[in-house]
């Protein structure tokens, strides 16, 4: 099946970075697009705007992707608002806590696994039943290449993002007749906010590429894994990484 016509993604941590991003590249592929922000709303505004100034359909959400409680309302105020069907998902909210594993204490291994893990879990597991329902849906999960390579200094966020890449294997799996696909991308280092020390301490002499990415090169590939084309994909990660884990 292909994509409704008043189809609707939900784009979490969609003020700035790669959720920015993403948002624009689906709108621009058709999409109405529901961003959420938990601390940036200006940032939510300003994709929206953008999204607009192009012709394409958004709206911003507050959403604290921890609070379990507030994750159906989400969903159910992206497609009301929206005037369609939530058929596509891109869990990208996630946060750092970085420290050796001998040192990090419980609350930066929770709030990493909370946000980067847990939320995916909750949302995906939220959308799934509209997809099923409608036999056609698109889930893409924002994972890194910390996942399958080690990273001295972030085992929280290295679990929560190997545990994203597991999920995302086994949940396409289960759905993968009702015409659902489940993927994810694992972005190296990108040019974003959260990046920002890690780029100015020798990180590119590791990288093929011997440069950073971009959000819009990751948001390429997310709209590709978005959208009909993509309809036999499933169960896969596509890495962005300028060969870092070749």
């Amino acid at each position: 099946m292909t994509r409704p016509d008043d189809a609707v993604i939900l784009v979490t941590g969609g003020s700035r970075g790669i959720g920015a991003a993403c948002a624009r590249a689906l709108a621009d592929d058709g999409w109405a697009v529901a961003l959420t922000y938990r601390t940036s709303p200006d940032g939510a505004a300003r994709t929206v705007h953008d999204i607009e100034g192009a012709g394409g359909r958004a709206t911003a959400l507050e959403l604290d992707v921890t609070d379990a409680g507030a994750i159906g309302a989400a969903v159910e105020a992206a497609g009301a608002t929206l005037g369609g069907p939530v058929v596509g998902l891109v869990n990208n909210a996630g946060v750092r806590a970085d420290d050796l594993a001998v040192s990090l204490d419980d609350d930066a291994w929770d709030v990493v696994l909370d946000t980067n893990l847990t939320a995916a879990f909750r949302l995906t597991r939220q959308a799934l039943r509209g997809m099923v329902r409608a036999r056609f849906g698109r889930i893409v999960n924002v994972a890194s290449v910390v996942g399958p390579r080690a990273n001295a200094g972030q085992a929280n966020y290295a679990a929560a993002k190997s545990g994203l890449i597991g999920f995302t294997r086994t949940a396409a799996t289960e759905v993968a007749r009702r015409g659902v696909t489940i993927n994810a991308v694992a972005p190296g280092f990108i040019t974003t906010d959260m990046t920002a020390g890690i780029l100015q301490n020798g990180a590119l002499e590791a990288i093929p590429a011997r440069r950073a990415g971009e959000p819009d090169e990751v948001a390429a590939c997310v709209r590709f894994l978005a959208s009909d084309g993509a309809g036999y994909v499933t169960g896969t990660t596509l890495f962005v990484d300028g060969g870092l884990s070749a």
